[in-house]
């Protein structure tokens, strides 16, 4: 590997992976389209065809959601950036209009998906369907689209770790990616005549561990023991992979005041709430099966 590497260059020197050229957007009749754009379109598609199919096969009306996705994806874009200021407003307080600059990006997935947790519950008042029936149906189609949405990250040269020498180091010209995600870590491995950091790919590791964790959910949802156990599964599956994960990133929200990340401790969160939630609704359940099970009760 050359110690110069070309803005659209990446790298993966361990794993003998040479990419070249790989661009961040392209031109349409003279208009700028992101691939990251174009990704996570693809990727609300097929999350809402996701959605469409898992209530087929479980016996419910798959048509709502694409009566609903459109709301729904647009206001959760409205919470990812409103999350993503809040915890970023150092960065904003001198200059607000900036705030209006989504293009130049900033979004947080965890804002989009609380978000959009009470978007749907407003959602199931008007169309007078059950809350966590859509919840546990949705959530499954947001883990596709996170799946693939990462890789728009990585083609966006963002949401990558500290520096690294594993197999699966990645490469990235220092030119291609935002100068503060350079943290004082990969800033101390750079050496005189290169051009280039060598860090942890997180988003191939978010996208990897989501894959995983949306597998098991597919394989699960027809045994599901009741409605919402599916959105446990998701909240603590994804917490907890987000929280490992995130340890990794030099691009953290932090908690005012302190320096820990906000993705981190809410994912620590989610996983003891989804695992607190799941056992007692399960001993609540059993009760219920020995009481109805009992001819005295």
């Amino acid at each position: 590997m050359p110690a110069i590497m070309n803005p659209g260059d990446i790298a993966f020197p361990h794993l003998g992976i040479y990419l070249t050229d790989v661009p961040k957007d392209f031109k349409v009749f003279g208009y700028t389209i992101t691939l990251y754009a174009v990704i996570i379109t693809v990727g609300v598609l097929l999350a809402v065809r996701l959605c469409e199919e898992i209530a087929k096969r479980t016996g419910k009306d798959g048509e709502i959601y694409w009566d609903i996705y459109l709301p729904l994806v647009l206001l959760s874009v409205l919470c990812a950036r409103i999350y993503y200021v809040v915890f970023s407003w150092d960065y904003y307080r001198n200059d607000p209009i900036r705030v209006f600059y989504i293009h130049q990006g900033g979004l947080a997935i965890y804002g989009g998906v609380l978000g959009g947790l009470l978007v749907l519950y407003v959602i199931s008042r008007i169309k007078k369907r059950p809350y966590l029936e859509l919840t546990d149906t949705v959530l499954c189609g947001v883990l596709l689209g996170q799946i693939l949405g990462r890789w728009g990250n990585f083609t966006n040269r963002e949401a990558f770790g500290q520096y690294t020498d594993s197999l699966f180091a990645m490469r990235l010209p220092i030119e291609a990616v935002r100068s503060h995600e350079i943290s004082d870590s990969i800033a101390a491995h750079l050496t005189e005549g290169t051009n280039y950091i060598q860090v942890h790919p997180t988003c191939f590791y978010e996208s990897c561990w989501n894959l995983v964790l949306l597998t098991l959910m597919l394989l699960y949802v027809k045994h599901k023991r009741f409605e919402g156990e599916m959105t446990l599964i998701y909240l603590g599956g994804y917490g907890l992979g987000r929280a490992i994960i995130e340890s990794l990133r030099t691009d953290q929200l932090k908690l005012p005041g302190t320096e820990l990340p906000v993705s981190q401790l809410l994912g620590i969160c989610l996983l003891v709430f989804a695992l607190t939630a799941e056992i007692i609704v399960r001993a609540r359940l059993r009760a219920a099966g020995r009481k109805s099970a009992d001819p005295e009760g």
